[in-house]
């Protein structure tokens, strides 16, 4: 049977911010400063490569929704040819680069954002990100995070923070990233959310778990930015979960 992938996706901006700085990639799909309350669902045939990915345009800095749609149109484009690590670890630096040509010059001098997504191949995941936007994965081993946060330590008690230690661009001058790209296995029926902290500062891994296994795909990811949301929703909501399945 032909293996497909099912994507649902929403973002809106929260309930302290007046400006959408996230945006999205699914497949040949981008959306930049929208809002889209209502989870849209795209299904995928598992063919070549498909990517999945967020981008939070850094808060504080002015650019930041410029910042992550030129990262998201990017990545968009090239998705159906990140077909191994190095590939995506290239694209990535490119896309570093890209966010600083385009603000050289200009009144956007420090605009940056993180990067965090998936791209589903036929027998494997490979994960990638730059910053503090999320990979998390849900097996019957119940959900872990499978992205690795450029963040600092954090003090006894405190469960996040603002602070990135690498983003995209995000600097007066040019700064090399190391970009995180892990590759996974892929079991029918495992989920992922790919998310900015828009969702996982608010939320303790144990309400997206919960929230994620009492739910379907479509309504986990409604049922997530309205947790976020209940919870105070300080920052930009973007999120997708991604299924692969069989037949």
């Amino acid at each position: 049977p032909q293996r497909h992938v099912a994507v649902r996706a929403s973002t809106l901006p929260g309930l302290l911010r007046y400006r959408n700085e996230d945006s999205r990639v699914v497949g040949p799909w981008r959306l930049c400063a929208t809002v889209t309350e209502s989870p849209q669902t795209r299904l995928f045939p598992l063919q070549a490569p498909l990517v999945v990915a967020v981008a939070d345009g850094l808060g504080g800095h002015p650019g930041g929704d410029v910042a992550s749609a030129l990262v998201a149109r990017r990545i968009a484009s090239i998705g159906p040819a990140l077909d191994s690590e190095d590939t995506v670890r290239a694209v990535l630096t490119a896309c570093n680069r890209a966010v600083f040509q385009a603000a050289e010059g200009s009144e956007l001098a420090a605009m940056g954002t993180t990067v965090a997504g998936v791209v589903v191949q036929s027998g494997a995941l490979l994960v990638f990100n730059v910053g503090d936007s999320r990979v998390l994965a849900l097996t019957r081993d119940g959900l872990r995070q499978v992205s690795v946060d450029d963040s600092p330590p954090l003090p006894p008690g405190q469960r996040t923070t603002s602070l990135v230690t690498q983003c995209l661009g995000g600097a007066p001058s040019f700064r090399a990233v190391s970009p995180h790209v892990t590759r996974m296995p892929i079991s029918p029926g495992d989920r992922y959310l790919v998310c900015t902290d828009g969702v996982t500062d608010p939320l303790t891994t144990d309400v997206i778990e919960e929230v994620m296994r009492e739910h379907d795909d479509g309504r986990a990811a409604l049922e997530l930015w309205k947790a976020a949301i209940a919870a105070g929703g300080p920052d930009n909501i973007t999120l997708a979960v991604v299924r692969v399945d069989d037949g």
